[in-house]
């Protein structure tokens, strides 16, 4: 078994680029654009732990931000349980991670996304 703790930086940085780009969409008031940065971040940063459950307490963040109750009640239980399973090697890979999919579903990962994983 695998045990995932630290992001290589080679990923990190397109990490960081998503929420940087998830920020400045939400300040100025592009939520569609916003919450697709969150979930290429979430993409980008599952397979590790804190990176895993700093996307879903964006989300959950989001979700508060906009009074979506689908997204607040789907996000409590990914942000408890997604670092875990991270750390363990247990994520369904490509999941965007919001509440507006199941949580243990893989989906396919973009071209560009699947790039930058191949890079750690």
């Amino acid at each position: 078994m695998k045990f995932n703790t630290t992001i290589p930086r080679e990923i990190k940085f397109y990490y960081l680029k998503e929420l940087e780009q998830y920020r400045e969409s939400f300040k100025r008031g592009n939520l569609i654009h916003a919450w697709y940065h969150l979930e290429r971040a979430h993409v980008i940063g599952q397979a590790y732990p804190i990176e895993h459950s700093r996307a879903h307490w964006l989300m959950l963040k989001f979700g508060f931000s906009i009074k979506d109750w689908k997204e607040i009640l789907g996000q409590i239980p990914r942000l408890l349980i997604g670092g875990v399973k991270s750390f363990v090697g247990q994520i369904p890979l490509g999941n965007t991670g919001g509440a507006n999919v199941p949580p243990l579903q893989p989906m396919p990962i973009p071209d560009d996304i699947q790039e930058i994983l191949q890079k750690g």
